[in-house]
């Protein structure tokens, strides 16, 4: 199987996989943008109630599509993942670190006004969550919405994509439980394995968020 037709098919192949998983009383967390569609569809097959987690990844500032870390949104602020080898490979100091990180939480804390639309962070001290991805290739983003979950409380936390790369996933079962669909030992891209991978809009997580 090469993958899905949309971020909703992956979502219900996912929802059937981990039903079986997880207990009664979970939280769905989609890290947006790209989780919400999926993790909207994990809901609805659990029966749970669906939240979002802000992500953004922190890119070198001459190559912002090499990451070497990640901030998540959190109850007041964001909470980071750095990748302290990254940051030496990349010949980061402090001040290139911080410029980026005040960049990106920026555009974190506006991006989570504008999904939100005033509701509060679901409470998940003492809950289980379920977080979810469309994918996971570094697990940049990934780490650091575990990181947020735990400081929030979560009583455990299960991280659930429909694809990701076999390296990453056996890596981030060090940090949290992992249900993945596909780990195909050949590992391209995560939009790879989608007929369709546009990116959702605004609007589209906004309608998905209030239900």
């Amino acid at each position: 199987m090469r993958g899905f037709r949309d971020r909703a098919a992956a979502g219900r192949a996912l929802g059937e996989l981990i039903r079986e998983q997880v207990p009664d009383d979970v939280v769905v967390v989609g890290l947006a943008r790209g989780g919400v569609p999926v993790a909207a569809e994990v809901a609805t097959a659990l029966g749970a109630p669906l939240d979002v987690c802000v992500v953004r990844k922190l890119g070198a500032p001459a190559q912002p599509e090499f990451a070497f870390g990640a901030i998540a949104e959190d109850d007041g602020g964001f909470v980071e993942f750095i990748d302290e080898a990254t940051v030496r490979v990349l010949h980061l100091d402090g001040s290139d670190v911080d410029q980026v990180r005040r960049a990106e939480a920026a555009e974190l804390a506006r991006r989570a006004r504008a999904y939100r639309e005033g509701r509060p962070l679901v409470d998940v001290r003492g809950r289980q969550v379920v977080l979810v991805d469309d994918g996971l290739a570094t697990g940049a983003t990934m780490r650091a919405a575990i990181r947020s979950m735990r400081e929030r409380g979560a009583s455990d936390v299960t991280v659930a994509v429909p694809v990701g790369a076999p390296e990453t996933v056996s890596e981030l079962r060090a940090d949290a439980k992992v249900v993945c669909a596909l780990t195909p030992a050949e590992f391209f891209a995560v939009g790879y394995f989608y007929d369709d991978f546009t990116a959702p809009t605004d609007e589209e997580l906004r309608a998905l968020l209030r239900g």
